[in-house]
This record gives C-alpha cells, sequence and structure tokens, in this order.
C-alpha cells in the first residue's frame, strides 16, 4: 500500500515509504510484541478505548486525529485478544493506521490534526479521486473512510452485543452487523469466509468477560456509557463525507 501523491506546487511527496514494515511496527505494538504479551491482556480494557473515542471531539465537534487513531489500536488489540476470527479486519486496518500516522508525522502535518482539516486540506488542493483507486491511494479521506466503515460495524456489533440477551449467539450477533455494514464493501468470497469466521466467537459472557472491566453486567453498564460516544464520532465523521461527496471513494 506505498505510494505518492503530488503536494503543493508540484511537488511529489511520499506518503508512505515502506509500509509493509512500517504496519508490522504497528502491529508489533499492537499485540505486545517485544514486550510480555500477558502483561499486556492483563492491563488492557475496553474502557480505556471508549475513553479516547469521548476524547475525540473538541469543543468545536471537530474529530481529532490523534484520539480517533488511539481508539482504533485499542480495537485492535481487544479484537486481538479474541484470536485470529478477526484477522481478516484488524490487518487491513492496521495498514491503514500505519498510512494515517504517516500523514500525522509528515511535512504537511499541520493538515491532519482533524479529520475536518484533513478533508478541507485534501479536498481543497484536488487530492482525492473519486474516479480512480490508484491515483491517491493513500490519501487521507479515503484510508479514514475505511476505518469509519469498520468502526460502523464495531459500533453496530457492541450495541447488539449490549442489549442482547443472556443466551444469545454472539456468532448471528456478529453476522447481522457485518451484514448491515461492512458485508457491502466485500466481495463474496470475503463475506463467506467472514460468516464462517464468526462462528468460531466466544459466548456472549466469554466476550463480555473479555472486555476486562468486570463481570458481565458491569461491562454491559460500561457499554451503555461508553457506546454513544463512538456513535457520535461515527456520526459526524458521516456528515462530514457525506457533504464533501466522499462516502463512495474507491
Amino acid at each position: 500500500m506505498g505510494g505518492e501523491w503530488p503536494g503543493r506546487g508540484g511537488r511529489r511527496v511520499v506518503v508512505v515509504a515502506a509500509a509493509a514494515r512500517g504496519a508490522e511496527g504497528v502491529q508489533k505494538d499492537l499485540v505486545g510484541t517485544g514486550g510480555p504479551v500477558g502483561d499486556m491482556e492483563t492491563d488492557f480494557n475496553l474502557k480505556v478505548v471508549l475513553v479516547s473515542f469521548q476524547q475525540c471531539l473538541n469543543e468545536k465537534e471537530e474529530v481529532l486525529i490523534d484520539h480517533y487513531l488511539d481508539g482504533w489500536k485499542g480495537l485492535v488489540r481487544f479484537l486481538n485478544s479474541l484470536g485470529t476470527v478477526f484477522s481478516f479486519i484488524t490487518k487491513d486496518v492496521v495498514m491503514k493506521l500505519h498510512i494515517m500516522e504517516q500523514l500525522r508525522g509528515g511535512p504537511q502535518r499541520e493538515h491532519y490534526q482533524s479529520l475536518q482539516s484533513m478533508v478541507a486540506y485534501e479536498v481543497g488542493n484536488q487530492l482525492v479521486d473519486h474516479q480512480r483507486r490508484s491515483r491517491y491511494a493513500d490519501s487521507g479521506c479515503r484510508t479514514v473512510l475505511r476505518l469509519h466503515r469498520a468502526l460502523h460495524w464495531l459500533q453496530l456489533f457492541l450495541e447488539r452485543l449490549r442489549t442482547s440477551p443472556e443466551d444469545a449467539r454472539t456468532s448471528v450477533l456478529c453476522t447481522d452487523a457485518y451484514n448491515a455494514s461492512l458485508a457491502t464493501y466485500h466481495p463474496w468470497i470475503i463475506r463467506r469466509a467472514a460468516t464462517m469466521a464468526f462462528c468460531t466467537l466466544p459466548t456472549r459472557k466469554g466476550f463480555l468477560e473479555a472486555m476486562n472491566v468486570g463481570p458481565p453486567e458491569q461491562a454491559v453498564e460500561m457499554l451503555g456509557q461508553a457506546l454513544p460516544f463512538i456513535e457520535q464520532v461515527y456520526t459526524i465523521s458521516q456528515k462530514l463525507y457525506e457533504e464533501h461527496t466522499l462516502l463512495d471513494l474507491p
């Protein structure tokens, strides 16, 4: 997923150098490679992730990219703690996180402080192609759109998990959320593999316990308090992309 795209004045700006190698480094950070994996799993809990999304919005209701990326890193940790069932999603997310971190640390970093400033900069400088994927494959707008879609799936799944009865099948809850969101953008073979993988999910009780916030009922209560923040971030991002006709970037 490496590539270049033109900056101001026709200059060529390298956006992602050695993306695979960089993404591997992000993946190591997320799953705890290079440090005690057990310690990371013990210290992790979903409340920390959801606090990141709570901090995403400033007083102007702008989505702050650093907090957005922090929230996603935590979500990847959480999903990876459940095994490989979500790897078809998390591997792509890790690549997208790496691209965004390159942009946040690059020469145009001031334009990537919020989603709003990013969209204004890339749209204003014609760094977004509505027709061809290859021209600006690593643009911030396209990259965040993929994270945005995945966040919708996770939001729907966690809400279903929160409101479902104790004997609900997590495979059904996850599949329903997937079909209502990410499945639209995946080819048939990935949709088929995903629904088969969801059959290996732990029970609802096991899923809630994996959040490391206490017994299942406490996890449910925490989700009820925190999910509205994820929904608000998603809604504001959705409106921003809709206003600029960015929801269908190839």
